[in-house]
């Protein structure tokens, strides 16, 4: 560490569709969802991350919510930027008097364009980087979750986030094949709100969709441990009255279902590509789940049957690609698989 050490930042982001995690010194400091409020008569940061969050469906015309990333890359530019920039100000919430140069890695989906790498580095830089650095996030997930990516042994990671289902099968520090699919957390949620307003004829939105998938999300009709219903009110949509429905997990797995047998044939797409030594190695270890999505109850049990292969969920799947973006962040000179 040099003498202007102080004046230079390292900080490794999981630019997610749902959740921003910045970390930095090894430690986790910023763990917020992907969201902004904007004031709209000045353009400037209302509010960021969960305090948004909040206000999500319930702002009146001169505050306005955005969520810059769509499907896992950034849809709007500037909402973007101002997000990498608050939230890289609650790191150091106090240091107002200078701006430190930073260093940082980000991940990205793996079937990012150039465009959409271009994107995501020019929002970093505007933010105030002055070195950016990428990697994707099947890779970055492998790193978290402690796999040892440079080994002459093949391992298939599914990373379903918010905006994108990363499949890959990855051996000796590379990305043999791949699949990046855009059904994940926020294709359940709509796929939830769909399911109410069609069976139960009640209007919900995101976040109830949302808090729905997390309490009682499932991938199959029978648990051996299920949950308890959980209770939605809302509007009838005929009447508009007050509705208050108890939701099943079975009805959430009904609703999931073509969502997750679309998962189901990609994975099954990315084996067939996979070469026959690196197939043994997978079948051998299992296929590990990461993301959020990886936290659907009875998710691994309905892969692991209807493709013979061992699934495993990850421990901490959420933070998963976050730590192995932390990890790459320590050995810039080391892994070549970093994109500049």
């Amino acid at each position: 560490m040099g003498i202007f050490s102080f004046l230079s930042q390292e900080i490794a982001i999981d630019l997610g569709t749902a959740n921003t995690i910045i970390i930095t010194n090894d430690k986790i400091v910023v763990d917020e969802p992907s969201i902004v409020a904007v004031d709209v008569a000045t353009g400037k940061l209302f509010a960021i991350g969960e305090k948004a969050r909040q206000m999500h469906g319930k702002t009146h015309d001169n505050i306005k919510v955005i969520r810059p990333l769509r499907d896992g890359v950034i849809a709007d530019f500037n909402a973007a930027e101002l997000m990498i920039r608050g939230m890289i100000k609650m790191i150091n919430p106090k240091k107002k008097y200078f701006s430190q140069s930073l260093r940082m890695v980000i991940s990205i989906p793996s079937g990012s364009t150039e465009v959409e790498v271009r994107a995501v580095r020019d929002s970093a830089e505007h933010a105030g980087a002055r070195e950016v650095y990428m990697i994707y996030e099947p890779m970055a997930a492998a790193l978290g979750i402690g796999l040892d990516v440079e080994a002459p042994e093949g391992n298939m990671i599914v990373d379903i986030g918010g905006g994108t289902t990363e499949i890959a099968v990855i051996a000796l520090g590379g990305i043999v094949c791949n699949e990046s699919m855009r059904i994940a957390g926020d294709e359940f949620t709509q796929d939830i709100q769909t399911y109410m307003r069609h069976q139960h004829n009640i209007k919900i939105g995101e976040r109830t969709a949302e808090d729905i998938k997390i309490n009682v999300g499932a991938a199959l009709p029978e648990l051996e441990n299920p949950p308890a219903d959980y209770v939605v009110r809302g509007p009838n949509q005929m009447t508009a009255l007050p509705l208050e429905v108890p939701v099943s997990y079975t009805e959430v797995a009904h609703s999931l279902d073509k969502s997750v047998s679309k998962i189901e044939s990609a994975v099954l797409s990315v084996l067939e590509r996979t070469p026959p030594e690196l197939y043994a190695d997978v079948v051998d270890s299992g296929i590990y789940l990461t993301g959020g999505g990886g936290l659907l109850k009875g998710l691994d049990k309905r892969l692991s049957d209807k493709l013979n292969i061992a699934f495993h969920v990850a421990d901490d799947p959420l933070h998963a690609v976050a730590r192995g973006t932390g990890i790459a962040l320590k050995n810039i000179g080391r892994f070549p698989f970093l994109i500049r």
